[in-house]
């Protein structure tokens, strides 16, 4: 009998160490495929930012012909930066200046119009609850506190 637990031990043991093998391959292999995706994707990134400074240079030295060149990059410039804070806004999510309003309140807990406040989700109420007004004094008791040295607690 003790010879079958020891072979029972070693199948597990063989076992143990070939589904390790096998896993450690896997994963081998999917890293290898995700470092080659993102050396691409890297390499994709520097070539339109190269690609975007030789548009920005063309923008600007099509302008330097009936500008001073000054005027031509400072035109670039303010192109290129507004180009960047409407792609930033559009990265964004929307939200509406009523539902800001509304959201404001809500975290504050006030009610406006008689709704009860909405979370982020949809769902009614508040992610958490709200603060006191002030903070508890640490040295008032609780009605929840028990006094294990009073008489009724005594054994």
């Amino acid at each position: 009998m003790d010879h079958l637990e020891h072979l029972d031990k070693h199948l597990v043991d063989e076992l143990a160490q070939v589904a390790r093998e096998t896993i450690r391959e896997e994963l081998r292999e999917q890293s290898r495929k995700q470092r080659r995706t993102a050396m691409l994707y890297a390499a994709s990134g520097a070539l339109a930012l190269y690609a975007g400074a030789a548009v920005a240079l063309a923008v600007g030295l099509a302008l330097g012909i009936g500008l001073p060149d000054w005027a031509a990059a400072l035109i670039t410039a303010v192109i290129l930066g507004v180009l960047a804070y409407v792609l930033r806004g559009a990265a964004r999510p929307h939200r509406h200046p009523a539902d800001h309003e509304a959201g404001y309140a809500a975290a504050h807990g006030r009610v406006a119009g008689g709704t009860p406040p909405v979370g982020p989700t949809g769902g009614l109420g508040m992610p958490y609850p709200p603060m006191p007004p002030t903070a508890p004094d640490a040295q008032a008791p609780r009605p929840d506190d028990i006094d294990p040295e009073s008489p009724h607690h005594r054994a």
